[in-house]
């Protein structure tokens, strides 16, 4: 080794001795090692059993789908016929329809409300997340293979990704207006609507009340297009996500003034969840939007009172687990 190159070697192992020196100034290395010993067990402990989890639950969720085997064939018939997009739709049920029975034991009650064909509004009340949203979706395509178009608010076509926003278009998910809406029912589809928006998801809590305001739009949408219009609750919705229920007033500024969801979200609790559909409200043309929207809303808070435990206890809510059927209720 000539001597150029040694001298830059030591110079290269000073330089690192010097730093490696400053970090153990102020950060106590044989320390630092002793706790990544100390926990490791610990760790490795509730890691492997979490690992064991996630694939028990993979192993029931590929359970369930397989138990509807006979069905698959009607993905298999849609990729060969050339319409992909439903094929995509009706695995993507089975999934979600196998997510709902194995996490929350779900239940769908009076499915038969919602017409096997023909036009109809289905309102419902927006939980934290809409999971009891997808589960209905899900059944709806799986059970009656009609798909329920849906009102999204604006903010979920500002998420970027070309996936997503195929998605969206594939599930036929758009921020309609009122003669966008009142088009897509003239053509004899479903159509949904949560009338709370992201505002009722952000700012409801376990007391389940409706937070519509003056939201009578979808009343506007029922009447032009002469359709009834369906009330959903879903029972234990606001238990299985909730959103951060401290420093409300600050995050309420926000909201008024970007109208984004920036309030928390947290949970993802395996309660049990029970979708209610009521009996179709029918084309009243006597009754003025603002009537309209009043009558659902007091049906939907009928069937909260009837239904749903107030204030909501996500303890509770676990336990109804093992307090309800499991039999779904179509």
């Amino acid at each position: 080794m000539n001597i150029h190159r040694w001298t830059e070697h030591v110079g290269n192992y000073s330089y690192h001795s010097l730093r490696l020196h400053r970090v153990e100034n102020y950060v106590d290395i044989d320390f630092v090692k002793w706790l990544i010993w100390l926990f490791t067990p610990v760790i490795v402990t509730f890691l492997l059993p979490a690992l064991i989890l996630v694939l028990f639950y993979v192993s029931a969720l590929i359970v369930h789908i397989y138990k509807h085997r006979s069905r698959l064939q009607v993905v298999k018939e849609a990729c060969t016929k050339g319409d992909y997009f439903d094929g995509a739709r009706m695995l993507i049920a089975y999934i979600w329809d196998a997510h709902g029975c194995v996490w929350h034991g779900y239940e769908i009650v009076n499915l038969k409300n919602i017409p096997d064909e023909g036009p109809a509004l289905i309102v419902y009340y927006h939980g934290a997340i809409p999971l009891d949203y997808y589960y209905l979706l899900a059944k709806c395509l799986l059970y009656k293979r009609r798909l329920i178009k849906a009102v999204g608010d604006r903010f979920l076509f500002s998420i970027p990704g070309i996936s997503w926003k195929l998605m969206m278009e594939v599930f036929h998910v758009f921020p309609g207006t009122v003669q966008t809406c009142v088009n897509v029912l003239e053509k004899g589809d479903l159509l949904s609507i949560a009338p709370g928006g992201v505002k009722e998801a952000q700012f409801g809590d376990n007391t389940y009340n409706l937070i519509w305001g003056n939201r009578i739009g979808f009343a506007k949408v029922a009447l032009a297009a002469k359709v009834p219009i369906i009330p959903v609750f879903t029972v234990n919705i606001r238990e299985a996500f909730r959103s951060l229920s401290i420093f409300k007033s600050f995050f309420l500024k926000i909201y008024e003034k970007t109208r984004l969801p920036i309030v928390p979200i947290y949970g993802g609790f395996p309660v049990k969840l029970k979708t209610i559909i009521g009996k179709p409200i029918e084309y009243d043309p006597n009754l003025t939007p603002e009537q309209l929207a009043r009558k659902v809303a007091e049906e939907i808070e009928m069937m909260i009172r009837e239904n749903q435990r107030i204030p909501g206890s996500i303890l509770k809510a676990l336990f109804d687990r093992f307090k309800w059927s499991s039999s779904k209720q179509l």
